[in-house]
């Protein structure tokens, strides 16, 4: 045994019904050799599959089997926060349902955190899969560590494993749209990163098409970044000396080229311009208004709608 630690499995489940026993019993077999003390927590995150009747199932064979289920669709990261608020352990470890991230990693991250680190994240430094999902994932968390004002480690996922005291900060935040990540590295502290290879899902399919990912990628950038709207004074500057020179062309023009164009066309030009240039302008301003009109709500952070095998102190959807 590697510790007499209390360690938590944080599992978040959306159409992964056919990985659940695979899960469980890697994950159980990992954990003979680190602890007798740990809790497995499966988030069901409204899965649409038979995901609840096998999670029962385990649950009643195994009282460490937690079960928490949302009362509608709430996404990961909220799924994630979830198992956060409601873990008992020491620290816990997160990962995908999909067994893409390996259980037989958590002896790793343990002995690592024993040693110190209280932030263990796995790098992701190949995947299995298709090479253009690859390719878009490696350039938007190297878009996403220069844009960001935190140092966010390039190819760090949700897997990994957080301290009592990381997590303990992290559900004290208050905030509506939350990336664990991104909230893991702001806490800071001392972090390691552990490579591996990531693998495809185990079954299934995955539920994430380019169109959410563009928008999932825009929402993570406009909470740990301010540069869109620094960008918006770069641009005013930019064509206030655009302007400037156009002018002074448009001036020459006027005297040396008599039959230049001018009169309605040309204020046309300028007018779609700089109207172009304003609804821009006013959407990324826009974007950081809708932000706040979502945080201000001060909504609850996820409902859980059924708790099984829960035992911890703290009172559900309190």
């Amino acid at each position: 045994m590697l510790t007499d630690k209390k360690i938590s499995i944080i599992v978040i489940c959306y159409n992964d019904a056919g990985s659940i026993r695979e899960m469980y019993r890697r994950v159980t077999e990992v954990m003979k050799h680190i602890t007798p003390n740990y809790e497995i927590i499966y988030v069901n995150d409204a899965s649409p599959d038979n995901a609840i009747e096998i999670l029962r199932d385990v649950a009643k064979r195994d009282k460490k089997f937690t079960v928490l289920s949302h009362s509608r669709n709430f996404g990961g990261q909220i799924a994630y926060s979830t198992g956060l608020k409601y873990c008992t352990g020491d620290a816990a470890i997160l990962l995908d349902g999909d067994i893409q991230d390996p259980p037989e990693l958590f002896p790793e991250f343990v002995k690592k955190f024993l040693g110190g680190y209280e932030i263990i994240y796995g790098e992701r430094i190949k995947r299995r899969g298709s090479k253009v999902w690859n390719k878009f994932y490696k350039l938007f968390y190297r878009l996403f560590k220069r844009l960001a004002y935190i140092n966010v480690p390039l190819d760090a996922g949700d897997f990994g494993l957080m301290s009592r005291k990381v997590i303990d900060i992290i559900n004290k935040m208050p905030e509506q749209e939350r990336y664990i990540r991104g909230l893991r590295a702001w806490v800071g502290f001392k972090t390691l990163g552990i490579p591996y290879t990531r693998s495809e899902r185990f079954s299934g399919e995955t539920n994430n098409s380019f169109l959410w990912s563009i928008i999932y990628a825009k929402r993570l950038i406009l909470s740990f970044s301010n540069r869109p709207l620094e960008w918006i004074s770069y641009l005013a500057f930019f064509v206030v000396i655009l302007s400037g020179v156009g002018l002074v062309i448009y001036l020459a023009l006027y005297f040396i080229l008599p039959d230049a164009p001018r009169g309605i066309p040309t204020i046309i030009t300028l007018i779609l311009f700089l109207g172009g240039i304003q609804l821009f302008s006013l959407s990324v301003i826009g974007e950081y208004v809708g932000k706040i009109f979502e945080e201000v709500k001060g909504r609850p952070v996820g409902l859980v709608q059924e708790a099984i095998n829960y035992t911890g102190k703290k009172e559900i959807n309190s």
